[in-house]
């Protein structure tokens, strides 16, 4: 059965619903004007979802299902795309998976046949597994160079404990080391299913002709049929307390990277567009709070910010900065005071408008391509009960008041603050800044 999700306007982005045989779902925004098209794969399964044993194994799958399947071996797959202009890619989170691919709107058939391939049949054979085991861990080694990664990886962890959220979505050299060939393949055989998978597409196409090569596709690799359902969107997990630590990890860096913060809400809390406006006012731009204070006022910091991220039950709110080691504690202190003048006071209303601005201006024109558009729909429905247009996302936006502004601050930063640190400290006491 087909549904129409969002009617668009005349003929341009109509969203449009199929779930065909198995509960694979199919997805597509026709936008005529333009002569390409991107294709998603999402499946409902991320870092979170991996027991000890299976620790890094989303993230391995998304580098071994590239390595080949029955028809096609590594070099065919991206050749395949790279050699009609195209570009084709895969990147892991903490509750999905999502393989892409962007082409030419002639090219659809080729992009959807890669993908189904690569998602559906893939070898994954020991000396695939072996090869890519060492391109891994020359992944984690890189991002273990990169202290502004390091830290919002330490801050997550910290703010969640040892849990599988709180974990790093790459898993670490121990478990990269330890996860064996065994154990990916039960991984992918058990969560790799139509049930859990959203194709979106979007770009210059028409759903029916987007459904007729999906459904070819998927039955080519005999993953189609029955009479599943697609599994609802992930309504829980193991749920997360407010938490209050301190996490330092000493390196002998010229600057020190710190994030600030605590718990969140969840994707689907209502309040999101309230916070959204209050975090643009705090650190979402140059004309933010704690960018006017931090560096243009005091010169203390290049690079400083606040943002949220949400999840199915849980979610976060941090402040980053860099800054030269002697300065962290004037940068914590601006922090914690911005903090509490928030509470405190609210926002005014001019921060209220531009925040309200710059969410506007962030959604449409971050909307102009077909890869966030076919971004904005996959993920829409896999993770979300409704898929808000964006009319009704910006009238949510407009909606939103100073007293829910006010009271979403004072829930969020009431909350235990957590800190995490990296820079050449040994024996600092950073305890003061989590009192607010």
């Amino acid at each position: 059965m087909t549904t129409t999700l969002h009617p668009g306007k005349d003929g341009a982005g109509v969203v449009q619903r199929t779930v065909l045989p198995g509960g694979l779902r199919v997805v597509t925004e026709s936008m005529p004007t333009v002569r390409s098209v991107a294709v998603g794969m999402w499946v409902g399964i991320g870092s979170r979802d991996e027991a000890p044993e299976h620790m890094g194994a989303s993230h391995f799958l998304e580098h071994l299902l590239f390595k080949g399947t029955p028809t096609r071996d590594a070099l065919e797959i991206s050749a395949a795309i790279e050699g009609i202009g195209g570009e084709i890619n895969a990147f892991t989170a903490k509750e999905y998976t999502c393989y892409y691919a962007r082409v030419l709107d002639e090219d659809l058939k080729v992009a959807i046949d890669v993908l189904a391939d690569v998602v559906t049949s893939s070898l994954i054979t020991p000396d695939d597994v072996e090869a890519e085991r060492g391109v891994i861990l020359e992944e984690i080694a890189m991002h273990d160079d990169d202290p502004s990664d390091v830290v919002h990886e330490q801050f997550s962890a910290e703010l969640y404990g040892d849990t599988p959220i709180g974990r790093p979505i790459l898993g670490t050299v121990e478990s990269i080391n330890a996860i064996a060939r065994d154990r990916i393949v039960e991984y992918y055989r058990t969560y790799y299913l139509p049930t859990r998978t959203v194709v979106s597409v979007a770009g210059n196409v028409t759903h029916e002709q987007v459904v007729e090569l999906v459904a070819a596709a998927y039955e080519r690799a005999g993953a189609l049929g029955g009479d599943a359902s697609p599994i609802p969107p992930r309504v829980s997990g193991e749920g997360v307390e407010p938490r209050s630590g301190i996490r330092v990890l000493h390196r002998p860096t010229e600057q020190a990277n710190l994030v600030l913060g605590t718990t969140g809400i969840t994707r689907t809390d209502d309040r999101r567009f309230a916070l959204g406006v209050l975090n643009a006012a705090l650190g979402g731009g140059m004309s933010s709070r704690l960018f006017q204070e931090i560096r243009e006022k005091r010169g203390l910091a290049y690079s400083t910010y606040s943002y949220t991220s949400q999840y199915a039950d849980t979610g976060q709110f941090g402040i980053y900065a860099g800054c030269l080691p002697s300065k962290i504690d004037d940068v914590l202190e601006i922090c914690r005071e911005e903090i509490h003048r928030v509470v405190a006071e609210g926002i005014t209303e001019d921060e209220i408008v531009r925040g309200k601005g710059q969410m506007r201006g962030g959604l449409v024109l971050g909307l102009e391509d077909t890869g966030s558009r076919m971004s904005r729909i996959g993920k829409g429905d896999l993770v979300y009960d409704e898929l808000l247009s964006v009319d009704e996302v910006l009238a949510r936006i407009d909606a939103v008041t100073p007293e829910e502004i006010t009271e979403i601050a004072r829930d969020i930063f009431t909350r235990p603050l957590t800190l995490a640190v990296i820079g050449p400290y040994e024996d600092k006491d950073f305890s003061r800044a989590l009192s607010v």
